[in-house]
């Protein structure tokens, strides 16, 4: 496995919130990490079925634009009672007109499970599939979940997307309900980052 050993890392993403808590979990590294918005990078399609064929994409495409190492993830959730969906397209399931719209998107989920006839507990996954590429091609993958159920109704309304009918295992709360660093703490890009930092900043 590479270690990383330069001092500039490009994450490839758009979303403020995640750059900002990739540069939380990165400080101890002492690792200057900007992001994709920051390089003026666009968001190339995600044209792969798997999250490690997305990650793929997006950052061999930022290391290739930049000439720095570049971490990218690709997330969503799975559930089982309706056979792994939304999985890969969980974005896609909240597009609409005017954007992405996650309430939509968790109605539309449960509606499905109402549908497929199957009983609660509803067994869910979040996932994370964490890619670093560098200039030369290399890259290294590290994947991560955290298992749970849905719940419903939506409970609260911390986080983003389906955390507030995500309610991980051995927890009363949803993802919806958790404070957000305490989130970070358990969740399925947490399980992904510290097979990262093993593998190349320890």
């Amino acid at each position: 496995m590479r270690e990383f050993s330069g001092d500039t890392l490009l994450v490839a993403t758009h979303n403020a919130g995640k750059l900002e808590e990739i540069a939380n979990l990165l400080e101890p590294y002492g690792v200057n990490v900007v992001g994709a918005a920051e390089k003026g990078l666009s968001e190339p399609d995600e044209t792969e079925t798997t999250f490690v064929g997305n990650a793929r994409i997006k950052a061999h495409a930022a290391a290739k634009a930049t000439g720095l190492p570049a971490l990218s993830d690709d997330s969503g959730i799975e559930v089982d009672a309706l056979d792994g969906a939304p999985g890969v397209y969980t974005a896609n399931w909240a597009e609409t007109d005017k954007g992405r719209d996650f309430i939509m998107a968790m109605g539309k989920t449960h509606d499905r499970l109402r549908e497929s006839g199957t009983p609660q507990p509803w067994a869910a996954r979040f996932c994370c599939t964490l890619v670093l590429a560098w200039p030369d091609g290399h890259y290294e993958v590290f994947p991560g979940t955290v298992e749970g159920q849905i719940v419903w109704p939506m409970r609260g309304d911390e986080g983003h997307g389906y955390d507030p009918i995500f309610q991980p295992k051995g927890y009363e709360m949803t993802f919806g309900e958790m404070d957000r660093w305490e989130k970070n703490k358990i969740s399925h890009r947490a399980d992904a980052f510290a097979k990262l930092v093993k593998g190349c900043f320890d």
